[in-house]
């Protein structure tokens, strides 16, 4: 597995990561235990060093789990987890932010603790809370990593102006949001913010919530737990529709003799050298595939094809719920 530096930071990954949330949380019931530790196991076995989970996945149980599967290992590996959404007492998911620095604190303690580490790799605010300044974000930030607590600052779904003013105060080392190619809008502001300021790209989602592996169509059904049956982009009416765009990359997979998900995740490894994508699994296999990805290489042509291609295509559906949507940061 090649490795890649998350923008001008020392913090050196594997070009591919692993998402681990949908082991826990999201996408339907989680899954077992020691079934979900051999698949973190085994991707460490296969060159990927870096993981991310976060507090709100379970909530907690993730952290626990990639604590408790990474620890053999863990001078081999960097762990990012999240803060910035309230949690309430009985330990189910608010519906609020909260990153107020007190609680920033507060965080990163329980996740050294749920993580069994001493140092986390990269904290991330999860999402920006409009009630708290930026500034005051990154210099909570950046008194955990004068402390020892935490080694990089990262934010999640920020605007341009929003990650300047946080870089300003802490410099920033990576960027969490939505990125592949059905959703490209970091392109025309965010991605030249980056560029400009020496930040990794980490892109989460990349092969669109599993619609890019081509294992999904209108007649697909989720389990009841599964967020995607929020999310109007899945609507039935929208997978019809943007079946297109999965139909371009499976004719450019089937010549290539790869996986329609490894076409899109060597597009994302083509656009910047310090991007860096996240994609989950649960799966042994799909977590194969999806490290084989690294080794594909798309041709100039290839790009070129894909690029044109898919700019004819307009996908269907919102990419959050109207709720998940207020939180984004624009």
């Amino acid at each position: 597995m090649q490795k890649r530096k998350l923008g001008n930071s020392n913090l050196e990954v594997s070009a591919i990561g692993l998402g681990c949330m949908g082991m826990s949380f999201g996408y339907g019931p989680a899954g077992d235990e020691q079934d979900m530790i051999g698949v973190i196991r085994s991707a460490v076995d296969l060159g990927v060093t870096f993981f991310d989970t976060a507090e709100i996945y379970g909530p907690y149980t993730n952290e626990q789990l990639v604590g408790k599967a990474l620890a053999p290992v863990r001078g081999q590996v960097a762990i990012a987890t999240k803060f910035g959404f309230e949690i309430d007492a009985s330990g189910q998911r608010g519906t609020g932010l909260d990153s107020r620095p007190e609680h920033i604190r507060e965080v990163a303690e329980a996740s050294l603790k749920r993580l069994g580490i001493d140092t986390i790799d990269l904290f991330y605010q999860h999402r920006v809370d409009p009630n708290v300044p930026i500034e005051d974000v990154a210099g909570a930030v950046k008194d955990l990593i004068q402390q020892g607590k935490v080694r990089h600052f990262g934010l999640s779904e920020a605007g341009a102006q929003t990650i300047r003013r946080a870089h300003a105060v802490q410099p920033v080392t990576a960027l969490q949001s939505e990125y592949s190619l059905w959703w490209r809008e970091p392109e025309t502001k965010v991605m030249p913010t980056l560029e400009e300021l020496g930040i990794g790209f980490v892109p989460f989602s990349p092969l669109g919530k599993g619609f890019l592996t081509g294992k999904i169509d209108e007649n697909t059904t989720f389990d009841s737990s599964d967020f995607r049956n929020t999310v109007p982009r899945f609507a039935p009416e929208a997978r019809k529709a943007n079946q297109a765009l999965v139909d371009l990359i499976g004719r450019l997979a089937e010549r290539k003799h790869v996986t329609p998900a490894q076409i899109a995740l060597s597009w994302l490894l083509a656009q910047k050298p310090w991007i860096v994508p996240i994609p989950g699994t649960t799966r042994l296999h799909r977590l194969r595939e999806n490290v084989a990805a690294a080794s594909v290489e798309l041709t100039a042509s290839d790009l070129s094809e894909l690029a044109d291609m898919a700019s004819r295509i307009a996908v269907q559906g919102a990419r959050y719920s109207e709720s998940a949507e207020r939180m984004i940061d624009r």
